[in-house]
């Protein structure tokens, strides 16, 4: 019997996340969408004005804030609404009109960095002394003067904002032909049936044991994606052409350059990143062959990179014991930590399972008034990982938004994946402490492997290709497809080594990939990876005072740059030493499964 999915009116509701909390109706968002117009209509009442005054200046950034609170939760309803069934042409259309008004809104307030970065320091601190109540504002003031370089006139900067709706068109494409247009066939369920390949239960199948089903989903999979790769491969030109346009009219040498500087993180870091994997690719190499040995394979194919080396060992998990074991697993984080970890589950901050059009993949939507976890829950390790791992960005947004005034409430990109890795060091952890059974320790362990294979290799893979792409754009040579596709076969070939056969159906899996249309998005997952297995062991050894100090820093938003937040937790993320340190520990569990096998 074929297994088809629900539709989004059969769900049941407890398993949905409660977007009642942000808007009990559509009429009521309608309603705070023409207010948040009328705010509009007043904040561009101060063009030209931002230098009259101290309590002008007040004023205007005030109202800033509180048209900030508006868009939040006017975007967190309409996003959410609509990644809970792509296809829904009622929350496309929400979503399109919040966009439209969104960049209409940019354009309109394209007039304030450069008239914040012609004020005069003199001006500036008479201000101050005027209205002490303006030091709030001297930290995003400041990060203006920054980047006065790359600042243009009002006009120019206007020019550009209007332009933003435009520049979103290949990542708004990819996503309705990834997540709404695109059918996959039916495939082999691994228990005699067949079921619709879907982007949820890929990865399942191709855990499978039975080797045939992980062939047949893959195959499946990117044979579909093939069909469109001249179609991908213009939508990802398209992106990085937008990233260049910006990136030269803004005076910098390289998209990375423009891309980093936003977040205040210097180019090397990326760099180092990409480098000290180099350096510790023998491990990886060392990995795919421990892998093809414990599988018993003359040839190790990409559709035998999922499937758990260590087989006998049921590990299906039903959601209510995934919260219980995530719970169990954060108990060294404190209990007021746990308490709010336990105010998500019972509160519906989670959009639990699959369902027809629902968006692909899993993420943690910071909402003010609590964040908003999507998953789409299958029942495997993989799945309870996941929830860690967003519910500590769940949390980590929740602290920020506590603890910090709007205008520092959102942290940036760089610190985002580490709370949420934190979670998972310390679930594996748990899981490995509590465990007697010497096969699942194995399976345990062979997770924790692939956890480094799949985030600070496989990320990093991701992150040398988008340089890759950036570069050979700025060379003035072509993004077709057959490019694309020649230079994510070599990386593979580069990360997996010759033991693996790099099947060329892999080598348009660029085309799927959505945190290409990110804009260097993808390096923070690495660094993040590596600065929670340092912090990770250090809230495990130190205890009480590494959480207080971890916590500072989820409540830290963007109050300071992110490499010195990271120091306040005691990580520093301007060196590749945590990057160095954390693939030892991946050099660790490598040893401990060859010595259990």
């Amino acid at each position: 019997m074929a297994k088809e999915l629900k539709k989004r009116s059969e769900v049941d509701p407890k398993d949905t996340w409660a977007t009642e909390d942000l808007y009990a109706s559509d009429a009521l968002w309608s309603e705070d969408l023409e207010r948040f117009k009328q705010n509009v209509a007043e904040l561009k009442n101060y063009r030209g004005h931002l230098g009259d005054s101290a309590e002008g200046l007040y004023r205007f950034f005030t109202l800033d804030d509180e048209s900030d609170l508006l868009m939040d939760r006017l975007g967190n309803y309409a996003a959410r609404k609509k990644d809970e069934d792509t296809t829904n042409p009622t929350y496309q259309a929400m979503m399109g009109q919040l966009m439209a008004v969104y960049n209409e809104t940019a354009s309109e307030m394209a007039f304030v960095t450069p008239e914040l970065v012609e004020i005069s320091a003199d001006t500036y601190e008479r201000f101050y002394g005027e209205k002490p109540e303006l030091k709030l504002y001297k930290l995003r003031i400041d990060r203006a003067l920054r980047r006065k370089a790359h600042t243009l006139s009002a006009a120019e900067e206007r020019i550009l904002a209007a332009s933003g709706e435009v520049a979103d068109i290949p990542s708004d494409a990819f996503s309705m032909f990834n997540n709404a247009d695109l059918q996959f066939p039916m495939v082999s369920d691994g228990e005699g049936g067949k079921v619709r390949l879907t982007h949820g239960n890929y990865i399942h199948l191709v855990e499978n044991e039975d080797r045939e089903v992980r062939k047949e989903a893959f195959e499946a999979l990117y044979s579909v994606y093939g069909q469109f790769k001249n179609t991908t491969a213009t939508l990802l030109a398209g992106q990085i052409k937008q990233l260049s346009f910006y990136a030269k009219l803004r005076n910098y040498a390289s998209t990375l350059e423009a891309a980093l500087d936003v977040n205040e993180i210097p180019v090397e870091v990326y760099k180092n990143l990409i480098q000290t994997v180099h350096d510790h690719m023998h491990l990886m190499h060392r990995y795919v062959r421990l892998r093809k040995k414990m599988l018993g394979l003359d040839e190790l194919h990409m559709y035998d990179v999922y499937t758990p080396v260590v087989t006998g060992v049921d590990m299906k998990i039903p959601f209510e014991e995934a919260k219980q074991m995530v719970y169990d697993a954060l108990a060294p984080m404190g209990e007021e930590y746990r308490k709010l970890l336990k105010e998500g589950f019972d509160n519906r901050w989670i959009d639990v399972y699959e369902n027809v059009g629902k968006r692909s993949g899993a993420y943690s939507a910071g909402a003010k008034v609590h964040p908003y976890v999507l998953l789409n829950y299958a029942g495997n390790l993989d799945s309870v990982f996941t929830l860690a791992h967003e519910m500590g960005h769940a949390l980590h947004s929740w602290y920020s938004n506590q603890n910090q005034p709007t205008v520092y409430s959102d942290y940036r990109i760089f610190v985002a994946e580490v709370a949420s890795t934190c979670n998972e060091a310390l679930l594996m952890q748990h899981l490995l402490k509590t465990t007697t059974d010497p096969k699942q320790r194995a399976y345990l362990i062979n997770h924790a492997l692939d956890g480094f294979r799949g985030t600070l290799y496989r990320q990093t893979m991701f992150a040398e290709f988008e340089l890759l792409i950036n570069e050979k754009h700025e060379r003035g040579e072509t993004l077709t497809a057959e490019a694309l596709s020649s230079m994510y076969h070599d990386l593979n070939q580069l990360y997996f080594g010759d033991d693996m056969i790099i099947d060329s159906q892999i080598d348009v899996e660029w085309s799927r990939i959505p945190h290409f249309y990110y804009n260097f998005y993808v390096y923070q997952y690495a660094t993040g990876y590596s600065a929670a297995m340092a912090l990770s062991a250090k809230i495990l050894k130190e205890g009480e005072s590494a959480v207080k100090d971890y916590i500072r820093f989820l409540s830290s938003g963007s109050s300071a740059d992110p490499i010195s937040l990271l120091k306040i937790a005691g990580v520093d993320m301007s060196s590749p030493a945590p990057i160095a340190e954390a693939l030892q520990v991946f050099e660790g569990y490598l040893d401990e499964l060859e010595k259990l096998i």
